[in-house]
């Protein structure tokens, strides 16, 4: 397989030589409604790969086949525009355009759903754009990655305001976490810190393709979230940006101060471009909105949290570019308080200030690297294009340190590595006049090496070692530029290595003893797959765009969970099966007129083995292997009435259960780890002038109590009932000039006193944690 790798990238650097020298070209200028060049908007021949983007002065040259087009121009904040062109050999067309600023995503580019550039209404199925000034909005607030989440994304659960991402699941099930295309989340022991492993100042975009995917491969259950770092400016050489920030707790001023730098240098010059940008931040003491410290469980308060992107572009030819990537991302706790335990349902765990330093290393990330080496080749031999991607990640997270629950006390650690290779090939075609698309085509190979340890050298978790090896296919189909069709495929070919391994001795609550220490030989797990997609969109009314679609995914879901509480002494007969969940949804988007713009969404997704939790009276968590079946629906709508006022707001249900008896009944509800409770977000946005900006946001979480407490009114992890509660926040900014802006961000702005969900369901005393109070930022912006 690694020959014919190879063979491919070979192939796709020199068939070159025999591609037609004298294509026509076409040439033109992009202007917005006021006549002013609009810059960075993607311009394509549509069902072909020919495509580039306007430059700093809306410019743009492209060079295809003699022959009649769609050209199509599409950017995030503009209407799209198409007009039919017709290219003639040895001639340059000239062609200028204009384009109107837009609120609607129908336009937007994404290149997370394909693996490629395409606009919105290209993908048969439910995306949302969270956008640099949306960004900009959540951080302003709360720079935490996992709260911009939980306020953009429909369908996602609410954030933990832990250091864990435990129980933010999207759409009932476990995400796929992607920086630019390269996966974070790891399948053997994935520790629920993929979602918080990098700061938003480095992100340009992120994308969310919501339902079972099977295109980027291993551990998309419920969908794939993937960071999209930041782009070099390219209108000047050199270009400079500082932010210098100031936090602050409301409800008590006491400790609770702390800061955020960030620093971004960026430009282009001749035919290198660059970005680069660092990020310090250090969060103050947390306080609930009575003035309590939180409880130090997993806190992010007293945390120094720190983020280096580094960027650079080289464009060999009109046809060949280069880029290499580097983002650093750590985090370190300094957080001096002891847990004092509350009782569930009653009294809230909180910090209490240490009498000696705390035992074990600080809590945190360590680090997490991430390295891409990026090639692309466009237009090859009829119009074919081709991306190499190489790429390494290196993550270690550290818990808290434990002494009751592990023999002698220990602080356990996750240190996982991977690299790997992607090939990604596009081929498009024509059929005629009315039938056009593409092919895209290729293999991943990845290498993933985890293990979760303690401090003091014990294995919790064996060594594993996966090499996963998998070949896909997507075809596209557009019928008079219409009507969309999808379908794709993918072989998993999976092999996980298992080191022989004892397992560690861990408190029993029921016989108040410590057991394990059970000596389990090793060996290797085979696993094979295939699954697939397909998917039907209709586009030709910009009021209504419907679409369904089937989706598959294949993982295995926490091997290292399973293997660490093994009582058996061969991994063999452990239960490692993976899950394959089928995912069937139904959808529409549309603008209605110029003013309103929806998103509606329905979906079910099923799996014949599902992993749920179950805490065992020992207080050991036991993974259930048996079907499942989750549903809901999502629905968002924008309005902008006025061109200084926009409103907006999402609505998210999702509900699932379990078939414990194996029988088709689905007698079991699913806990509050996997199903939210209904979720509603809703923002009111005003821009009164030029200089002024005005944001309210606000989040509600309903009730949902599926289950009953035992004989002694207590409920078991998961299960607990989870009562509603509504956080509204403020963001607002002023430009003093045009170099310095200044913004004020006020979370939970009422300061509301709540239990966020995770502390509801989880029903264990040390859990019950409440919410941080009233907090508020205020940020200086200034652009040289």
């Amino acid at each position: 397989m690694l020959r014919f790798f190879f063979l491919c990238v070979f192939l796709s650097i020199h068939c070159t030589l025999f591609a037609q020298s004298e294509q026509p070209a076409l040439r033109g200028t992009i202007l917005d409604a006021s006549g002013q060049p609009v810059a960075a908007v993607n311009v394509s021949l549509s069902g072909t790969r020919y495509g580039t983007l306007t430059d700093a002065q809306g410019n743009f040259q492209l060079a295809a086949p003699a022959g009649t087009y769609t050209l199509s121009v599409s950017g995030v904040g503009y209407e799209a525009v198409r007009q039919s062109v017709t290219l003639r050999a040895g001639e340059t067309a000239s062609l200028n355009l204009t384009t109107r600023a837009s609120e609607s995503s129908l336009d937007e580019v994404v290149v997370t759903a394909s693996r490629r550039a395409e606009t919105i209404n290209e993908v048969p199925s439910a995306i949302t754009i969270v956008n640099k000034r949306q960004i900009a909005e959540q951080t302003a607030m709360n720079a935490d990655i996992t709260n911009v989440l939980q306020y953009t994304v429909p369908g996602l659960a609410p954030a933990t305001y832990r250091t864990s991402n435990t129980g933010q699941t999207l759409r009932g099930r476990q995400v796929l976490v992607l920086v630019d295309g390269v996966p974070q989340s790891t399948p053997l022991r994935n520790g629920g810190r993929d979602l918080r492993l990098i700061d938003p100042s480095a992100l340009e975009r992120i994308e969310v393709i919501k339902g079972a995917t099977s295109i980027y491969g291993n551990g998309a259950d419920g969908g794939i979230i993937n960071y999209i770092t930041k782009r070099p400016e390219t209108a000047k050489a050199f270009t400079s940006q500082t932010w210098a920030g100031l936090t602050s707790g409301l409800s008590s001023l006491d400790q609770t101060q702390g800061f955020r730098l960030s620093q971004q240098f960026t430009g282009k010059t001749g035919k290198v471009d660059y970005v680069l940008n660092g990020t310090f931040e250090r969060t103050g003491l947390l306080r609930d909105a009575n003035g309590e410290v939180l409880s130090p469980f997993y806190s992010p308060g007293q945390m120094n949290n720190y983020n280096v992107l580094a960027k650079a572009g080289y464009t060999l030819t009109d046809r060949q570019r280069l880029e290499v990537m580097y983002n650093y991302y750590a985090s370190r706790s300094d957080l001096n308080y002891v847990e004092k335990v509350g009782v569930y349902g009653k009294t809230p765990s909180i910090g209490v200030p240490a009498i000696e330093t705390a035992p074990g290393t600080p809590q945190g990330t360590p680090y997490n690297h991430n390295v891409t080496l990026r090639y692309n080749y466009s237009r090859i031999v009829g119009g074919t294009d081709a991306e190499v991607i190489v790429y390494g990640q290196s993550f270690r997270t550290v818990y808290g340190y434990d002494a009751q629950y592990f023999e002698n006390g220990g602080q356990s650690n996750i240190v996982s590595n991977k690299k790997g290779v992607r090939l990604n090939i596009q081929s498009p075609y024509r059929l005629g006049s009315a039938l056009s698309g593409e092919l895209l085509y290729g293999v991943d190979l990845l290498s993933d090496q985890t293990a979760q340890k303690l401090q003091d050298g014990r294995f919790w978790t064996p060594d594993m070692n996966m090499r996963n090896l998998a070949p896909y296919a997507q075809l596209k189909l557009d019928i008079l530029n219409n009507l969309v069709l999808k379908a794709g495929a993918r072989f998993e070919n999976i092999r996980v290595d298992v080191s022989d391994f004892t397992t560690i001795r861990t408190y029993n609550t029921a016989t108040q003893k410590f057991d394990g220490g059970v000596a389990v030989q090793g060996g290797t797990l085979n696993y094979n797959a295939f699954v697939g997609n397909v998917g039907l969109r209709y586009n030709g009314l910009r009021a209504f765009q419907p679409f369904v679609s089937f989706s598959q995914s294949f993982s295995i879901n926490e091997l290292g969970r399973i293997l660490r509480t093994s009582q058996k002494s061969i991994v063999s007969q452990l239960p490692t099966d993976p899950i394959l969940v089928n995912n069937y949804e139904a959808g529409a988007i549309g603008d209605l007129g110029r003013y309103v713009h929806y998103d509606l969404a329905l979906f079910r997704s099923t799996s014949e083995l599902g992993a749920s939790y179950r805490q065992l009276p020992s207080g050991v968590f036991e993974v259930v292997r048996s079907p499942e079946n989750v549903w809901g629906y999502e629905l968002a709508i924008d309005v902008r009435p006025l061109s200084f006022l926009t409103v907006g707001g999402a609505y998210a249900y999702v509900e699932g259960k379990t078939d414990g008896n194996n029988n088709g009944d689905y007698e079991t509800y699913l806990g509050g780890d996997r199903i939210m409770a209904p979720k509603t977000t809703a923002y009111v946005r005003v821009s009164p002038g030029s200089r002024w900006n005005l944001t309210v946001n606000a989040l509600r979480s309903s009730a949902r109590s599926r289950f009953q407490p035992n004989a002694r009114g207590l409920y078991t992890y998961g299960q607990g009932p989870v009562t509603p509660y509504t956080v509204v926040n403020l963001t607002g900014g002023y430009a003093i000039n045009r170099n310095l802006n200044l913004t004020l961000g006020i979370e939970n702005l009422l300061n509301r006193d709540y239990y966020p969900p995770i502390s509801q369901w989880a029903a264990r005393d040390a859990d019950y944690i409440k919410a941080p109070g009233s907090r508020f930022s205020l940020t200086a912006n200034y652009r040289f």
